[in-house]
Order: C-alpha cells, then structure tokens, then sequence
C-alpha cells in the first residue's frame, strides 16, 4: 500500500523524489507512518494526501464543512466516543453509520461501534481540522469532558438543585472540571475572543464570545448546566474570589498559560435571577502597541506622533466604551517609554502591565480616586502621565493643573467626538481659558472590523470597486479578522481656540473645524473602504453621518 502511495504521490506531482525521500527516511527513523510524516512534516497538503489515500483504500472523500450532518447520528454516538477517536458522525441510515475520519489504517473507532453499538460502519475520510471543527460545532466545547465528569459522578439533573450537598471547592479543584474550563478558555482565545460570557438562566446556560467587538453565541453540551455552579467555583479559585459569596458582585483577575502563551484574565460576577452571570476579559500578558497598527496612518499618524513627544500639555481620546481608548493612549506611551523618562498611570482598571512604567490602579473603597492618586503622583516627580478617564471636574482640574506645570498628560473622556470633548470639560465647571492653553488635540475614534485577508475579494457597486470577505476558517466565516480604528483629529489651533472661549456649542465647534479641513472619522472610515480593509457596512454600524 505504501508503494502506491509514494508512486501516486509521484505521478500527481505532490512531492519531489528527494523530499520523499527524505520522508521515508524519517518513517524509518521515528517508526511514525509515512502519511503522518508527510503531514506533520507539511511536505503535502493534508486534503490532496487524503484523497490519494481514498482512492487507495476505496473510500469517498468529503468536505465536511459542506456536508449536512444528521443530527440522529450525532445523538447515537457519544461526544466522548467520538473525542476520543477524532470521528465525526455524519449519516445514520438504518443499521448504517457513516463516520468520518482522517486515517484510513485506523480500525478502531469502527471496529467499537460496530462491537458496542451495533452498528455497521461506512467511513468516509476528512480533514483533521474539520473534523475537530465539526465536534466543536455538533457536541460542543468541551462536551466529552462534560460527558466524562457526569458519568463519574453520577450527577443528575435534580442534583441542580441540592447544592449545598456539594463541596464546591473540592469540585472546583477535581482535574476534570480543571480541564473543561481549560478546554473553553483555550477554544475561545483560538476564536480570538476577547470576553467570553457565562449566563444562567431558567432552562440552561448560554455561552457566548465577543470576537472583534460582536457577540456570538458558542454551542456548549446541553448537560453543562449541572456543573455550571463547578465551573463558576473554578473561575472564583483561579481570580481569588469568594466562593461562598453569591450575593454579592465580585471582581477578581488571574494570570493563564494557555496554549503556550499567557494571558490576563479580568472576571466580572454579578448575582442573576438564577445563580451568577460571569464575564472572563482576555488581555494577552504581553503586547507590542505601534499607533500605525491600530489603523492611524497618514496625516493622523504623524500629527499624534507629534503631540506625543510634547514636553507638557494634555491629549484626549474620546470615545465610548469599547472604542479602543486604552489601547491608543498605550500606544502613545510605548513611543514615550524610555530610559529618560519616568511615567506613572492612573487607571481603573490596570488594562496592561508594562515594564519600565509605575502603574497604579484606583480603590474608591479605601479613598484612592483618581483626583486623590493624581495629587500624590505628582509628589513622584514624573514626566509623562497616564489619566485613565477624566469623570470629574476635581479630576479635570488637577490633571490641568499637571499640565500646565510642565507634565505631558494622557487621558479619556467619553463623548462622541472631539468637538464635544471641549464642550464636556466646560461642562464640568472648567474655565475656557484652561482648556485652550493646556489641551494639545482632543481625538476622538471608533473601532471597525477588518476584511479577512485570507478570503478578501473585490465586487463592482454602482460602479466602484469595492472589497470584502467571503468567510472562511480563518475568520470563522465571518468575512473579518481583527479590528481598527477610524478616527478623528482635532488640534486646538488659533482658530478652534478662540470660538471654545466664547463658549460655542459642539456644533459650532466641529463646523469650524471641518472649515479648517479636520478630517472626520466618517472620512477616515470611507478612506479605509477605498483601501480594501474595511467595509461600508462596518463604517455606516460605528458612525453618524
């Protein structure tokens, strides 16, 4: 069978002579089979290596992706069986269940159901990826964990209701339950999620994931919910939180290695009609922030690149919640971190830990605002610091008065645009004038999902070229892959000066500095659909016009 192989992968032109060779070799040496080398090795594609095999063993080759699956399939065979062997059911018709598989040499998944479940087999092979996909898909994360922790325990559904006869800390610590909050930390950071959700409700628990700023629900084995109160006591262990408290709010954070790399996690718990609703915020331990990346380029980008590296003065991103504020001012910072110079942030919370910067998180429980760290950090001889928000005028009054005695000051304030920026800060009680000789630029931005790279493609309406994705693995079908800003500059030039001393309304302000030629992120928005990275939908969701 193996010289047919190696003739047909020959003749079809999917390896050379030598790098075959050399695969042979490695299968001689490591006693591994020769398909598994040649993949491992990625010496051929696994699809075109699966369907020389099918013809080989006589089998059909599928798309999984693009097959119906039977849903009375998926019931007569296990999560737990068809994990353990890497099987996907896709058809049951009759006594006939046709599995799924990626190694043809490999008897025994079908060799077990037809023992234990009586069924005869018909394998079809597929991808590895889909397969695994297609168990995520149809069982749900971590749904042979959840099968396995059930089985051993003997716990029913009116178990539910009888918590007190559980020692939920020993459960929280039982490797199982380990393994399948693992298991959907794991799944969600590989979705490139950045929250991910647990809610209970009367008849179940929901899942969901926000991936690139919207939410999407994520199939879960229906039975989690008679481990959800060990999987919320899990979550508490690893944040240091209470478990016994449920009463009560509680915020906590944990540091994971996860697939090789580590990640911060920020846990939010609030009590719900029906036990506590958790949100997991995934932040990786280690981030690299460059301006350009986030989407600024152009005019934009050296204007802020300029303001930045001023000696003192203040700069304002303004946004809602979500908007990328945080991100943007790290951004700023990591230009500004050096040797030279001391920076101190103020934050609520500590978003990203970086070195070389003194970072310090706000407690309103023990006093510690941020009007109270700001006038003790300036008894810390700074050069340059971080604000997280502007919420207050006895905030915005003593981050003015920092400015004004020689500090670059970075801050947020939430408002819709830069013109009202101006206009919140007068609001709160600050004098026009105070604004004007301390206030470099007020920014203001938005975050838009980006076109998948992997399946971008270019489409004629009304006559203009336009792109978007498709969907495909890569981007979980979605047509995006990542987020970035749009975003609006407004310097407080002469001009912009003179009319925010007269007090004019957002209004006005914006109208003079759209005749100044500010760009709005509306343009900044349609620049980016004329480059190809986002889309006129993604614009039209984040801006008024």
């Amino acid at each position: 069978m193996m010289a047919q192989l190696k003739d047909r992968l020959i003749e079809r032109g999917l390896i050379s002579r030598d790098r075959l060779a050399e695969a042979v070799e490695i299968t001689r040496q490591s006693q591994l089979p020769l398909p598994r080398v040649l993949l491992d090795q990625r010496f051929v594609e696994e699809e075109a290596l699966l369907q020389v095999l099918a013809g080989l063993y006589g089998l059909a080759f599928i798309q999984l992706r693009d097959t119906t699956i039977d849903p009375r399939a998926v019931k007569n065979v296990s999560a737990k069986f068809a994990a353990h062997y890497a099987v996907m059911p896709v058809r049951l018709d009759g006594n006939v269940l046709t599995l799924a598989i990626s190694d043809p040499s490999d008897m025994a998944a079908a060799e077990d159901v037809e023992t234990n479940l009586g069924y005869q087999v018909e394998r079809v092979l597929a991808c590895r990826a889909d397969i695994a996909e297609a168990l995520r898909g149809h069982y749900g994360v971590g749904a042979e964990t959840v099968e396995r922790i059930l089985a051993e325990s003997g716990q029913t559904e009116a178990d539910v209701t009888v918590e007190a006869a559980h020692d939920l800390e020993k459960m929280a610590a039982d490797t199982s339950v380990v393994k399948l909050v693992n298991q959907l930390m794991h799944e969600a950071i590989l979705s490139r999620a950045t929250d991910i959700h647990f809610e209970v409700y009367r008849d179940g628990v929901i899942l969901r994931r926000r991936i690139d700023g919207l939410l999407y629900d994520t199939n879960v084995h229906e039975n989690i919910r008679l481990l959800y109160p060990a999987i919320i006591s899990r979550i508490k262990l690893m944040s240091g939180l209470n478990i016994v408290e449920r009463r009560m709010p509680q915020d906590g954070r944990a540091r994971v290695k996860i697939g090789g790399s580590e990640y911060d996690l920020r846990i939010s718990i609030v009590p719900a009609a029906h036990g506590e609703d958790v949100v997991v915020r995934i932040l990786p331990a280690t981030m690299v922030f460059d301006l350009a990346s986030l989407g600024f380029s152009g005019e934009q980008l050296t204007s802020l690149q300029k303001f930045s590296e001023s000696p003192h003065g203040i700069i304002f991103v303004t946004g809602p919640t979500g908007s990328g504020k945080s991100t943007t001012l790290y951004a700023c910072l990591s230009r500004l971190n050096t040797r030279e110079r001391k920076i101190i942030t103020i934050e609520d919370p500590v978003e990203y830990e970086v070195r070389g910067i003194t970072q310090t998180q706000v407690n309103p429980k023990i006093g510690l605002t941020f009007a109270h760290a700001l006038r003790s950090m300036l008894r810390h001889d700074p050069d340059v610091m971080l604000v997280g928000e502007v919420r207050d005028r006895e905030t915005a009054e003593i981050a003015i008065q920092t400015a004004m005695t020689g500090h670059l000051v970075l801050s947020s304030l939430h408002t819709n645009d830069a013109a009202g920026a101006a206009v919140r800060l007068i609001d709160m009680g600050i004098d026009p004038y105070l604004v004007t000789s301390t206030v470099l630029v007020f920014t203001a931005q938005r975050l838009v999902r980006t076109i998948c790279p992997d399946c971008r493609e270019s489409y004629e309406a009304s006559g203009t070229r336009l792109f978007r994705g498709r969907g495909c693995r890569q981007c979980n079908q979605s047509g995006f892959r990542g987020r970035m800003a749009i975003s609006e500059l407004m310097p407080l030039v002469p001009e912009i000066a003179d009319i925010i001393l007269k007090r004019a309304s957002a209004k006005q302000i914006r109208t003079r500095a759209d005749e100044l030629g500010m760009s709005t992120m509306a343009k900044d928005g349609w620049d980016k659909v004329a480059r190809g990275l986002t889309t006129a939908e993604e614009v039209l969701r984040v801006t008024t016009l």
